[in-house]
């Protein structure tokens, strides 16, 4: 159960590093009466970037919701030319799950909002095959199939985002979904589609690489999610992890272990990402504690 909490204002900021941008920032809240809760803040030193996330008490702010941001960008962001988003702690990201026949990353994610772990919610399960429909079913998710083929790949696409702009979607994720996203998709959504795969990859290409891996004698095994960018599987890296293996882990065991991690990494970034609490730029992201 996602525990009750006071409303809460987030705030996540990169601008031109300078001094006086953390007084400027905590002024404005004090001026309005905004009690501070969180307030993490990195400076990328080679690029003189600052980043900031903010988060603070909505109680006693004297400033109405829907007025925060104009006067944000009036008082302090344009004087140090921010880049900035504003969120609220009880906003319901809404979820669209991707998937071919995988299952274990769906289950996960499918529990976690089920369980209310989670302050979102999984409104459609889209699928370029059938298996999986009867899993969206037990949890009361509409299932939407999509085959897709080389001569139906545009119209389908098409297809798929005129029902995630129906729905409302804030979230893409590709649950081991089996796809390459076109670029209209991806500029769609840039920010807000976030992929799970193995990490052998450049190394173990293809569709076998626990088996690849497993004929080199590999003694760790990883996974990687990030957001997703035009350039295939390069985007901004939000999470990974590694699990280390033997000589006495066969292909089978070497598959488990994978997937145990991929669902795993694929909720942290999930959560990170719900949470606010990611900041991408370039092709690098600020992920605070």
């Amino acid at each position: 159960m996602h525990e009750a909490r006071p409303r809460s204002a987030i705030l996540l900021i990169h601008c031109p590093d300078r001094q006086g941008i953390v007084a400027a920032v905590t002024e404005f809240l004090f001026r309005h009466r905004g009690n501070i809760l969180q307030l993490d803040q990195h400076v990328d030193t080679e690029r003189r970037i600052f980043f900031m996330r903010v988060e603070w008490d909505l109680a006693r702010f004297t400033l109405d919701a829907d007025e925060i941001a104009a006067r944000f960008a009036r008082t302090i962001g344009r004087r140090f030319r921010m880049t900035f988003r504003l969120h609220f702690s009880d906003e319901v990201t809404r979820i669209a799950v991707f998937v071919t026949r995988l299952p274990h990353c769906l289950y996960d994610l499918l529990a976690r909002t089920h369980s209310e772990e989670w302050r979102a919610r999984i409104a459609v399960v889209v699928g370029n095959h059938p298996e999986l429909a009867d899993v969206a079913a037990r949890f009361g998710i509409d299932f939407e199939l999509f085959p897709i083929t080389p001569r139906n790949r545009l119209a389908q696409e098409r297809r798929q985002m005129d029902l995630l702009r129906r729905l409302g979607i804030d979230l893409v994720v590709l649950a081991r979904y089996m796809q390459v996203l076109g670029p209209r998709f991806v500029a769609a959504y840039e920010g807000r589609i976030i992929n799970i795969h193995h990490s052998f990859l450049p190394a173990f290409p293809g569709a076998r690489p626990y088996h690849s891996a497993h004929e080199r004698g590999v003694k760790i095994i990883g996974a990687t999610s990030h957001y997703v960018t035009s350039e295939l599987d390069a985007g901004p890296i939000i999470e990974q992890d590694v699990v280390r293996v033997s000589h006495r882990d066969g292909v089978p065991d070497l598959v488990r272990k994978g997937r145990d991690l991929e669902q795993l990494v694929l909720s942290r970034a999930v959560w990170a990402h719900l949470e606010r609490k990611v900041l991408a730029y370039g092709n690098r992201t600020v992920v605070f504690a």
